[in-house]
């Protein structure tokens, strides 16, 4: 059963509008450098949360991992399942992931969403992979239904692995689409040019390949950069349009990247982390011709969410990354300079949970979803705010 605490989107920003956010209930307060912060839960039972999307009126589309696709309405109340959603292989990491509003999504009612796919209902022979749906939402109090669906997108070998899918969609400048695509726990494929695993590729919105596409000597065409993990974490500084993701390492060696079109980012070749057995992986941490990470994590945090705090409601934090860790129960602020990340605070650390996925929402406060049957949608913004 989903409960929810209430609160009512007065307007898409200032004052009333957080004031009408924030929850007495269920609220932790912490000491940060932008002074005392407080977590409040905005609605809990939520199964197993992946990704978080503001609409134009306020309201938020959530996703749910077993394939459910819900909105947290005006009145709090979380809406039943929209229909249309493709099915979805819920299955170990797999099932319905990313979300992400057309930039014309108020006249349009475009959306994009990443789930795990049968390779049965692909065409395809044995196993699952990522894919990506086009759809029109169109809205009904606080439900409604997909329409004019469309796969633009699938990765090109499907295979029987229950993990690592990436699948974070993030929508360039240009408007056409970054998805991130974990090596479905087969690390060689980080580093086969023809294979879309380990990867973060760049597609029209249509699903062609667009030009700007770097277009390296074997690579496949819908490729952007290679050698990743399984990136689960991906937002666009838009100043410059620059693409920065998070990606999980074995044990130990998740990194921060800022993914440059032909980057070959190194995965398994060189890593800072080591097998869960304790065993070497690859040749090092660098070799020539393999790019380095902005930053790495050492014990892992296993990074999931990610965006710039671009608000004006948190003192001091505008440019910095806000990241959410996993089996750290951490959210981490990024300190950036430039592309430098030159320090990072960690925040929250072991009280809310599992971040899934973090965002900034239009109020300037930081909205995070946490990854557990009974997961909640938590707004994070000065205390008494």
């Amino acid at each position: 059963m989903i409960r929810v605490y209430p609160f009512c989107f007065a307007t898409l920003s200032g004052a009333a509008f957080a004031a009408l956010l924030a929850s007495p209930a269920v609220a932790q307060t912490i000491d940060t450098s932008a002074g005392r912060l407080t977590a409040n839960v905005i609605a809990e039972g939520l199964d197993h949360p992946w990704a978080l999307g503001f609409l134009p009126d306020g309201r938020m589309l959530v996703t749910e991992r077993s394939g459910q696709l819900r909105v947290v309405g005006q009145d709090g109340a979380v809406g039943a399942p929209i229909e249309g959603v493709p099915r979805v292989v819920a299955r170990g990491q797999g099932g319905l992931l990313d979300l992400a509003l057309a930039p014309d999504f108020a006249s349009s009612g475009r959306i994009y969403l990443s789930f795990s796919e049968a390779a049965e209902d692909a065409g395809l022979r044995g196993g699952q992979g990522t894919a990506v749906l086009s759809a029109k939402l169109t809205l009904d109090g606080d439900s409604g239904a997909l329409s004019e669906q469309n796969v633009i997108f699938r990765m090109n070998n499907f295979t029987g692995t229950d993990r690592h899918y990436g699948s974070r969609i993030v929508i360039g400048n240009d408007g056409n689409l970054f998805v991130t695509l974990g090596e479905r726990g087969e690390a060689d494929r980080a580093q086969d040019m023809a294979d879309l695993a380990g990867a973060v590729v760049r597609i029209a919105p249509d699903g062609s390949v667009p030009e700007g596409n770097p277009q390296v000597e074997g690579w496949a065409a819908e490729l952007w950069s290679k050698g990743h993990r399984n990136p689960q974490g991906a937002t666009l500084r838009e100043s410059d349009g620059a693409l920065f993701t998070v990606e999980h390492g074995a044990r130990g060696g998740d990194e921060v990247n800022m993914p440059r079109a032909g980057g070959n980012y190194g995965w398994p070749v060189i890593t800072y982390g080591v097998d869960y057995s304790g065993a070497s992986i690859g040749e090092g941490t660098e070799k020539e011709g393999l790019e380095q990470p902005l930053h790495f994590w050492d014990p892992s945090i296993s990074p999931s969410g990610l965006d710039f705090y671009e608000g004006a409601l948190i003192e001091g934090w505008q440019g910095d990354l806000i990241a959410g860790g996993l089996s750290g129960n951490v959210m981490v602020r990024l300190d950036m300079e430039g592309d430098a990340v030159v320090g990072e605070e960690r925040l929250f650390e072991g009280q809310l949970g599992r971040i899934r996925d973090v965002r900034v929402g239009p109020d300037g406060a930081i909205y995070a979803l946490t990854d557990a049957g009974n997961g909640r949608l938590i707004r994070v913004a000065p205390e008494g705010v």
